[in-house]
């Protein structure tokens, strides 16, 4: 199925991104990498060393040939700070593509949205392709994309909470409304079935990482998360029956002898 996710003119095969936090080793994390067929991978730069090559890092097992790496702005709680994380991954020669993250609450994890959409336009206008981790809320997505982003990454659940998609009338509404950039799914998933979820609402990718990390077997439920996510995008696609209150027999009764 030629259906590719298209961000800022660069085409993925995979609508699965996955993360590199929590995993029992490096080499764990590069098999379930593997196992979960994405193209896109994210990293916090602030939790990698980035300077000592002579120590071993995350990005040891990360094979670029294979994987697009996406840097995030993890732990940032203010713009400036996000700005310069940004800037920071740029300059180390990771990507000028960041996934944003403006957090406002250490608890939640919830995002500062104001301070999102400060950030993105800022770093919009330096030249990055800005992929803003935000809410459920229509206008704040509509802020982000007038900033500057090149999609919005709304959450489903709290990070890391594995809760499941909570907010589907929200993610309903802003799947309806927004039309121009890539909507993906970002925080929440747990399981599969999550991750099916999120695709049948017509999202364009999804963007994981405790669900796999947490799972006790992580290689078993990355190969998941892959069939799920392209389970429900086909499913999308596809178009489900309409919801009936009664029962409809499979095999019409004309023709049936009595």
């Amino acid at each position: 199925m030629n259906d590719q996710l298209t961000i800022a003119g660069r085409s993925f095969r995979s609508r699965l991104m996955i993360g590199t936090g929590k995993y029992r080793s490096f080499q764990e994390m590069a098999r379930c990498h593997q196992a979960s067929g994405a193209e896109v991978v994210t990293l916090a730069v602030r939790r990698v060393n980035l300077t000592d090559r002579s120590k071993e890092s995350m990005l040891d097992y990360i094979d670029r040939e294979k994987f697009f790496i996406l840097p995030n702005t993890a732990a940032c709680y203010n713009a400036d700070e996000a700005v310069r994380t940004a800037m920071l991954a740029r300059e180390v020669g990771l990507s000028n593509w960041i996934k944003l993250e403006v957090i406002g609450d250490e608890k939640t994890l919830f995002p500062d949205t104001a301070g999102l959409i400060e950030a993105t336009r800022v770093l919009a206008k330096e030249g990055f392709v800005v992929l803003p981790y935000t809410n459920d809320d229509l206008i704040v997505a509509k802020r982000l994309i007038d900033a500057g982003a090149a999609a919005v990454m709304p959450l489903g659940a709290p990070i890391g909470s594995g809760l499941g998609i909570q907010n589907y009338a929200a993610l309903r509404i802003l799947r309806e409304q927004i039309t121009t950039v890539p909507l993906i799914v970002d925080a929440g998933v747990g399981t599969a079935s999550d991750a099916c979820i999120a695709m049948e609402l017509g999202y364009d990718g999804l963007l994981l990482n405790t669900a796999v990390a947490a799972a006790e077997d992580s290689e078993k439920m990355a190969a998941a998360m892959k069939h799920a996510v392209e389970a429900g995008r086909l499913a999308f696609l596809a178009g489900r029956m309409e919801k009936k209150l009664y029962a409809s027999a499979s095999s019409p009764l004309a023709g049936v002898v009595r």
